[in-house]
């Protein structure tokens, strides 16, 4: 990518820190907003077209979570180093790097045959998810002045917000007319966008003199380590956690992990600066913005299963039923992004965790049929109205609890907690679902008069949950029974998830009252 000369107006301080005009200002929003709504885009889509691939590919459960996983363990593991590298070679090029990556990995993804290419090509688009998102934020942060420079921030995170919920309305709509296929090679126009944008407008920027080591021993650890017990957690539904391809995996990770912080606090170039959580509103921020993924990316891989496979929602049904989601996060975002000027971060905190976990709890109260108007319509309406209130205050307030020329390492470490924060909730509430859905089905099967070869039959397809095929030799009458046995089953696991993430943000919004903090602007 070449470096395009900066703009007159443009002011090199030698910290990495380039404000430019409005005019440039407006492209730099269009291609961030735009790459980095990308990955956000993906990882959403990806929700409503599992149920539907699920079929197609004939995949199971495990399967199904590590096409998830797979995406989300290379670019949570690996971002921190993309920041880095943002840092040390230029923003612009490192970015434009993970564009072109991310969208070969896309076309890849929509060609694959199989579940097992479909995996590996979506490790690869995690991979240059890790470079795209964190240089996003911080070419935002350090294109800006300290008046200009939260509000970008907050329409930056108020659009990738929006483009998050469009995710599930756009990937539904295409499972259901074309194929989930194209969920993937839409990537491709917008990338064609933000590189031409990208080489003809935007000023390239590093940190320093670039001469900064890459700290490539705590990448690998963070990969090994998260890697080892994602499949541990996901190996556990085949052989149970006292099996010793769980044991093994999980005790590995917890060794590479602590290795990794080890080595983090020794080293003299670290990719996650450890004194950076000496501030109370950057340790505070990440935690909440933990807890807050967490509970979002576990409920939005679990929702979709519930509306199409059990409710009878087509795709294009779930991606209408987010709507509301969409409609809160477009008109709430600008006026909670304009609340931290007036009266910091954490008042909109608060009463946004508040609504996203009454939002959560929502969604334990509907059964199986009825209006969707009376069931989740609220369930929708209430959590997308508490995301809105919780993204940009939470956003701002991480980036300016550290010095601009921080930017790259902050944004990259906020970045990855939230991408972390989905990687391990699918994994151990994949889990605790599972479990769940095993107890009720043994308490709903033990009132039932079934022949063995049924009842073996059921328990051979439990990892299926509500795709497990019922024999056809048997009376309809039973059919009937076990089916309701199956539907229940999975609802208990469902409320229970759904009351996880509500628990999850509550949290969040104690950590807020504790640790954010009313901040000034560099």
């Amino acid at each position: 990518m070449t470096n395009k000369a900066l703009p007159q107006d443009t002011v090199d301080n030698s910290s990495g820190i380039f404000p430019v005009s409005n005019s440039v200002g407006r492209w730099v929003l269009l291609a961030t907003i735009l790459g980095s709504g990308m990955a956000f885009i993906d990882s959403t889509a990806m929700n409503v077209v599992i149920p539907v691939l699920q079929s197609e590919l004939n995949a199971t459960i495990p399967q199904v979570q590590w096409i998830m996983e797979a995406y989300a363990l290379f670019m949570s593991s690996l971002m921190l180093l993309g920041g880095a590298l943002g840092d040390k070679f230029g923003r612009k090029r490192i970015f434009a790097l993970g564009i072109v990556l991310f969208t070969g990995a896309s076309i890849w993804c929509g060609l694959s045959p199989n579940t097992s290419q479909l995996i590996v090509a979506r490790a690869f688009q995690g991979a240059g998810g890790a470079l795209l998102v964190p240089g996003s934020l911080a070419i935002v942060n350090i294109s800006f002045s300290d008046e200009r420079r939260g509000r970008a921030i907050g329409t930056w995170s108020a659009f990738t917000a929006i483009t998050t919920a469009l995710g599930p309305i756009l990937g539904g709509w295409l499972a259901q007319n074309l194929s989930w296929r194209f969920v993937f090679f839409i990537n491709v126009p917008l990338a064609i966008i933000v590189l031409a944008t990208l080489y003809w407008k935007i000023p390239e920027s590093r940190k320093g003199n670039g001469e900064e080591k890459l700290d490539v021993w705590g990448s690998l650890f963070a990969v090994l380590g998260f890697g080892c017990i994602v499949f541990g957690l996901i190996d556990s539904a085949n052989v149970g956690f006292g099996h010793p391809k769980v044991i093994i995996p999980l005790v590995a990770g917890g060794i590479f992990l602590l290795s990794f912080v080890f080595h983090e606090s020794r080293s003299s170039s670290p990719m996650m600066p450890l004194n950076l959580f000496k501030s109370k509103t950057f340790s505070g921020g990440n935690l909440i913005t933990l807890l807050f993924w967490g509970a979002w990316s576990g409920a939005i891989f679990f929702i979709p299963f519930n509306l199409i496979q059990l409710q009878g929602y087509s795709a294009a049904g779930v991606g209408l039923a987010f709507a509301p989601l969409v409609v809160a996060l477009f008109l709430v975002s600008p006026w909670a992004g304009g609340l931290v000027a007036n009266y910091g971060a954490k008042p909109p905190l608060l009463v946004g965790t508040i609504m996203a976990a009454l939002g959560f709890y929502l969604f334990t109260l509907p059964g199986i049929g009825g209006s969707y108007w009376t069931t989740f319509f609220p369930a929708i309406t209430v959590l997308g109205i508490g995301m809105a209130i919780i993204i940009s205050p939470l956003t701002t307030a991480v980036m300016e609890s550290v010095e601009l020329r921080e930017s790259g390492v902050a944004s990259g470490i906020n970045n990855t907690v939230g991408r972390i924060a989905g990687l391990l909730a699918i994994a151990i509430m994949g889990v605790f679902a599972l479990s769940t859905f095993n107890r009720s089905l043994d308490y709903e099967l033990s009132s039932l008069d079934l022949q063995e070869e049924t009842r073996q039959s059921i328990d051979d397809q439990r990892i299926k949950i509500l795709l497990i095929d019922i024999p056809e030799e048997i009376s309809t009458e039973t059919k009937t029974d076990l089916k309701n046995a199956i539907e229940n089953s999975f609802l208990a696991s469902f409320r229970l998830m759904m009351m996880i993430s509500a628990g999850l943000v509550l949290i969040g919004t104690f950590v807020a009252w504790v640790t954010i903090e009313r901040l000034k602007p560099h």
